[in-house]
C-alpha cells in the first residue's frame, strides 16, 4: 500500500510540473522523450493480452534493428496498471531489443492520442510528433490479416524523417486492442 501511494504522489507531482512521465519496470519516473541524443523516438503502445501486439514483435525487432544503428531510439510503452513483472516477463518472453515503459495515468497515450495497441508514435529530436499510427498494413481488421503486408507505414515514416523529408502519411488507422478497455 505504501508503494501505490508514493506512486500516486510521485506521479501527481510530476503531472503538476507539466510533464508527461511514464515509470520504467522498476517504478522510477521516466521522461520518454527528454535528455534523447537521438534523431527519432519509436513509441509503440502495447499491451501483454493483446495478440495483435504479440504478433508485431518480430517486425518491431527488425526495425529496431535497421534503425537503432541510424540513431532511432525504439520504447514500448505499456498503458494502465499492467504489473511490472508481466511486462518484464512478455519483453522477455517475446524477445523485444528495447526499453520497456509503464504509462499508469495514460498520460503518454493522452499525449500521442493513441487508441489501440499496437500502435506506433514516431517523435522528432524535438519531441514533435511526426509520425501516429499503424506499423504497416498487415492487418485490414481485428480478426483479418494479410498475408503479408503491402504497406510498411512506420519504416516509410522512418525513412522521410531520417531524410529530412516530410512524412507522407502522418497518420494512418492501427488495427488492434483498445486502450480505452484499459480506462
Amino acid at each position: 500500500m505504501m508503494v501505490e501511494s508514493w506512486l500516486a504522489v510521485a506521479i501527481a507531482l510530476v503531472q503538476l510540473a507539466g510533464e508527461v512521465r511514464l515509470l520504467d519496470l522498476q517504478g522510477r519516473p521516466v521522461d520518454p522523450l527528454a535528455g534523447v541524443q537521438s534523431r527519432a523516438i519509436v513509441a509503440v503502445f502495447s499491451r501483454t493480452d493483446c495478440p495483435i501486439s504479440n504478433r508485431y514483435a518480430p517486425e518491431l525487432a527488425r526495425l529496431h534493428g535497421a534503425f537503432a544503428p541510424r540513431g532511432v531510439e525504439f520504447r514500448l510503452v505499456f498503458p494502465g496498471d499492467q504489473p511490472p513483472d508481466t511486462i518484464r516477463r512478455h519483453v522477455r518472453e517475446y524477445g523485444y531489443p528495447f526499453a520497456a515503459l509503464r504509462d499508469p495515468e495514460f498520460a503518454f497515450v493522452d499525449r500521442a492520442e493513441a487508441t489501440v495497441t499496437p500502435e506506433a508514435a514516431v517523435f522528432d529530436a524535438r519531441g514533435n510528433l511526426r509520425y501516429l499510427g499503424r506499423i504497416d498494413d498487415r492487418y485490414i481488421s481485428a480478426g483479418r490479416m494479410r498475408p503479408a503486408a503491402t504497406r510498411q507505414d512506420l519504416e516509410e515514416a522512418l525513412e522521410a524523417l531520417l531524410s529530412g523529408r516530410p512524412v507522407s502519411a502522418e497518420r494512418t488507422q492501427a488495427i488492434g486492442c483498445l486502450i480505452a478497455d484499459l480506462r
